[in-house]
């Protein structure tokens, strides 16, 4: 008998800032092949470096379990000073990629009228302590920016932020437009997939995430990747990058077969 398709244990959580980093892949692999971003890394160290087809913008992702393991830096521009953009290892990868996409969008609006608070009033955040700051329902995210120098933060935890599971900090001169797509994709109430495992999770608390298990086959695993990777090809007019070895995938989720 033919040997049947393996199956991967996919756990869909909720809410996904929640549910832990995910697969990094799901980042760098569209940068490279459907945005032409260059990689360069050193075979002994646990890092990628992607620089943007212009050389203006340089993400690091270095697992560092002290500091931020993704880096994005972006030089100045005639209208904008050099700005930058960090998050922590636990910062869900859909949000990044979010960041990343509205980055390399060509028909992206990058005007400054775009505040990054609306999609949280939407989704029914409320102030928090005080002006600039906004706390999720469920209390475990604030989002907040420094009046005076235009910098943003968005701190994740458990309980009464003493520590820290991840955060996330957009420097002075970030676009706006581009936080704005941080903010939308943190209150999108999809769950969002992960294979590693609910042991892997920062948190099983009922009272906090929903989880529901099921084994999909391998390939639609692999497919949803492909499938990022062609419709973000799409928004160019060139080619995607031919190169069939996407950047390495340091501290990625193992899959479990069966």
């Amino acid at each position: 008998m033919p040997d049947r398709p393996a199956n991967v244990d996919i756990d869909y959580i909720a809410p996904r800032h929640l549910a832990g980093g995910g697969d990094p892949a799901w980042i760098t692999v569209p940068l490279h092949r459907a945005c032409g971003w260059s990689y360069g890394h050193d075979p002994l160290m646990p890092r990628v470096l992607l620089s943007s087809p212009d050389q203006k913008a340089l993400l690091r992702l270095e697992p560092d379990p002290d500091g931020r393991w993704w880096t994005l830096q972006h030089a100045p521009a005639p209208d904008r000073p050099a700005w930058f953009a960090s998050f922590d290892a636990r910062t869900p990868v859909e949000m990044i990629a979010a960041f990343t996409d509205v980055l390399t969008d060509p028909t992206a609006d990058q005007g400054d009228n775009w505040d990054p608070q609306e999609p949280l009033l939407t989704a029914g955040w409320s102030p928090a302590y005080r002006h600039h700051r906004l706390a999720s329902p469920d209390g475990t995210v604030r989002v907040e920016a420094d009046e005076a120098t235009g910098a943003w933060w968005v701190d994740t935890t458990l309980r009464d932020f003493r520590a820290l599971l991840w955060q996330a900090h957009f420097s002075e001169h970030t676009p706006p437009h581009l936080i704005t797509a941080f903010t939308a994709a943190l209150t999108d109430p999809r769950p969002v997939p992960r294979t590693a495992g609910p042991s892997s999770l920062p948190t099983r608390s009922p009272d906090l995430i929903t989880l529901s298990h099921r084994e999909v086959p391998a390939t639609q695993v692999a497919g949803a990747l492909e499938e990022r990777v062609r419709s973000l090809a799409a928004r160019r007019t060139g080619p995607p990058a031919t190169s069939t070895h996407p950047p390495q995938r340091p501290q990625a989720e193992r899959h479990r077969l069966r």
